[in-house]
């Protein structure tokens, strides 16, 4: 017992260092500063644009009139010239806001407060040494039982449940545009029959868009892989809540004719001491675990409607490459025939073969691309060889929408669910409440044992009862390094959580022009140049039949318009692709989905030869 009184001085100063280590850590990081939020804005290149339209045929001589009225060419002249450039308004003259785009807001974000520390919890009382053997062993029998009692409400308090499926059902309903109700972890044989049934149902039709995300959640072993490992992930999470089991030591010793028998069970003090804060930072990881497994979803149901994409619109270009294919083979061949005759120059044979070997180079590239995009398709759906061969897909792409996402709505929603935002801050909360938890660990270690012993002596014995405190003492390592390391890892995490936040804005104006231009390029190719290549080729056509133009000639037109339905489907399938995008970004899983421009197609038809 001597040796205990004497610890008992040093114990209580390393408590005293335990409880002031659990204060917030002085070196917090300074708020975040974002700039004021604006309205996202969007102004369209193709404002400007006077579509064609069909002009009143009149005569010659009321022409020459009307011309002469005006002023003649000099008044063209000026009519077409450029207005003078007018001063800038206030809205304009910033020069960082001249230029027509996209403006999003920074959101504001208030500093994050530091964590409360929670109070420690009594210590556990040591026992006392019995004066008598009856009275010592009834005080150790209740001392067992209250300090098990004890042991067993605070392990069950410590205890943080994790729930995969509670936490599949919240991704459910935050990501309804995404899951649809459908995401699930698959246990039983039941469940995998039931999948196996929804996707024959899925297969057994042309798979749309909608159903393509169907399909993956309920056939792909990769979000089964996603729904797993997030389990995993928070079920560690929550073992890092929960107490330390005690530990028993038994000892038995022998001198002469004297027997000791030594009991002693111990526990962590510094662990019951730090529960509260440790089970605050254990929740605080399991929410992570829930975001990344929403995370992770979006990721993976965005490629899949990517890959959909791409597999259609490769689909329905094959079809036309064909087209193109055969006519430069018509052409060919013709133009063999007429060399033959003699009608046709070794020259102009050259010129017709040439673009029946590129139409050649061009079917084989589209045949690959096809072959390609299903592929990944399919592996993005997790279909095995048999389900792979029963995917069909619809002949076309969906139409444009009506109307563009308005730039107001997407500001709105962007920054109520945004989960790398949620994800940063939930970071920079467990650098703040462990960088207090990590200080108390780096002075000081404390453990609790109570002991029973007995020693045997001449056919008599004796119980011993009492306490062991063990205690580390920080002689040589105070851990100025560690909380060095400690303050560095919060400020990292306050800084990452700026760039987060100040990288959103940014990601959105980028993924909302990109979704715009897309809009506005596919409906320029839908209203104005498909119809344009129309209206020449039905041009050509009446040109041909009042033989004014030869077959070669028709045949190149027939080209030129192929060529730019393809470029449309091409400029459809940008759109696709920039929409997906923005709703990744959206919800901050943002992808390289930028508007491509599509190839530009010539408005006059070529040919070579006469008729």
């Amino acid at each position: 017992m001597l040796r205990h009184s004497r610890l008992l001085p040093l114990a209580a100063a390393s408590l005293a260092v335990a409880a002031a280590a659990q204060s917030p850590a002085p070196a917090s990081p300074g708020p975040v500063q974002t700039t004021p939020a604006t309205p996202l804005a969007y102004r369209s290149p193709l404002a400007g644009y006077q579509p064609f339209s069909a002009e009143g045929v009149i005569s010659w001589k009321d022409a020459n009139d009307r011309v002469g009225q005006i002023g003649g060419w000099r008044a063209y002249a000026r009519e077409s010239a450029p207005p003078a450039a007018a001063s800038p308004t206030p809205a304009t003259a910033n020069p960082a806001r001249a230029s027509p785009g996209h403006a999003l807001p920074e959101k504001p974000a208030s500093a994050p407060a530091a964590p409360a520390t929670p109070a420690a919890p009594a210590a556990p009382g040591a026992g006392q040494a019995a004066t008598s053997t009856e009275t010592s062993t009834m005080r150790t029998r209740r001392n067992v039982k209250v300090a098990a009692t004890l042991l067993a409400a605070l392990a069950l308090a410590g205890c943080a449940t994790v729930d995969i499926d509670q936490a599949v059902t919240d991704t459910n309903q935050a990501l309804p545009a995404f899951t649809a109700g459908q995401l699930e972890l698959t246990r039983t044989a039941q469940q995998r029959e039931a999948r196996r049934q929804l996707a024959s149902e899925l297969l057994a039709r042309p798979l749309g868009r909608d159903d393509a995300v169907r399909l993956a959640l309920a056939n792909s072993p990769t979000v089964q892989a996603l729904i797993a490992q997030s389990w995993n992930d928070m079920a560690l999470a929550g073992q890092a809540g929960r107490i330390p089991n005690p530990v028993f030591t038994f000892e038995r010793a022998r001198l002469g004719d004297e027997l000791e028998i030594g009991r002693l069970l111990s526990i962590g003090l510094l662990d019951l001491i730090t529960l509260p804060q440790r089970q605050a930072v254990a929740r605080n990881q399991i929410e992570q675990g829930r975001i990344q497994l929403a995370t992770s979803i979006v990721e993976h149901v965005n490629l899949v409607r990517q890959a959909w994409v791409r597999a259609v619109a490769a689909q329905q270009t094959l079809g036309y490459a064909r087209q193109v294919f055969d006519a430069a083979e018509a052409s060919a061949e013709l133009a063999r025939r007429m060399q033959q005759v003699g009608n046709f120059t070794k020259l102009q044979r050259a010129r017709q073969q040439a673009f029946y070997a590129d139409a050649g180079a061009q079917l084989s590239s589209a045949t690959h691309a096809r072959t390609a995009t299903r592929e990944e398709l399919v592996r993005q759906l997790g279909l095995d060889a048999e389900q792979a061969e029963q995917l069909k897909l619809p002949q076309r792409l969906s139409d444009l929408p009506m109307q563009p996402r308005a730039a107001s709505d997407v500001a709105t929603v962007a920054w109520q669910q945004r989960l790398d935002v949620q994800l940063a801050r939930l970071r920079l909360d467990a650098a703040g409440r462990s960088q207090g938890l990590n200080l108390l660990n780096s002075l000081v270690d404390v453990e609790l044992g109570g002991r029973h012993d007995t020693v045997f002596d001449s056919g008599e014995h004796r119980n011993r009862n009492g306490f062991e405190l063990d205690v580390r003492i920080p002689l040589f390592d105070w851990g100025s390094a560690r909380r060095a390391a400690m303050n560095a890892q919060s400020l990292a995490a306050a800084n990452r959580y700026e760039a987060v936040v100040r990288g959103a804005s940014s990601q959105l104006r980028e993924s909302y022009s990109a979704y715009r231009t897309a809009y506005d390029v596919a409906k320029h190719y839908r209203d104005e140049i498909v119809p344009l290549r129309k209206a020449i080729s039905e041009e050509n056509q009446l040109r041909y039949n009042g033989m004014l133009i030869g077959v070669f000639e028709l045949l190149a037109d027939t080209r030129d318009q192929v060529a730019a339905v393809t470029a449309s489907i091409d400029a459809l399938q940008q759109f696709w692709l920039a929409d997906a995008g923005l709703a990744s970004t959206l919800v901050g899983r943002p992808l390289s989905a930028g508007a491509a421009t599509p190839a530009s197609t010539s408005i006059t038809s070529g040919g070579d030869a006469g008729h």
